[in-house]
């Protein structure tokens, strides 16, 4: 795991969509390459969901209009003003969305992504 975590450094930082990919392939759930990368004193970049990893910015940025199909779907999966990660990209695949399409209509509903599934927040 180590190894496949060095091996895919980009600056220093291993980004989102390579850290999935290596717990694909080691079959491991995603936490488990954050945790090493955490001890490893590695950061995680990059977030799918535009988050966090883009050089001190987010990407997201509100949506002028959310389309109705996807505003009823974040609703009936967020709970308190939050929507878990996993629910987010689960989203996305049931409405061929981008990940950060769902994520900017989250923004413009005040709703707020948490539970990020490597462990980052």
């Amino acid at each position: 795991m180590e190894e496949l975590i060095i091996e895919n450094l980009e600056e220093g930082k291993l980004p989102c969509e390579k850290a999935f990919a290596i717990a694909q392939k080691l079959r491991v759930k995603p936490a488990k390459i954050g945790k090493k990368a955490d001890e490893m004193g590695i950061k995680i970049s990059r977030c799918q969901l535009g988050l966090f990893g883009y050089g001190g910015q987010k990407l997201v940025s509100p949506l002028e209009e959310v389309p109705p199909e996807l505003e009823e779907e974040i609703r009936r999966h967020s709970r308190e003003g939050k929507l878990i990660c996993a629910k987010a990209w689960a989203i996305a695949r049931k409405l061929n969305l981008s990940k950060l399409e769902v994520s900017k209509a989250a923004e413009s509903l005040g709703i707020r992504i948490t539970q990020c599934q490597l462990g980052c927040f």
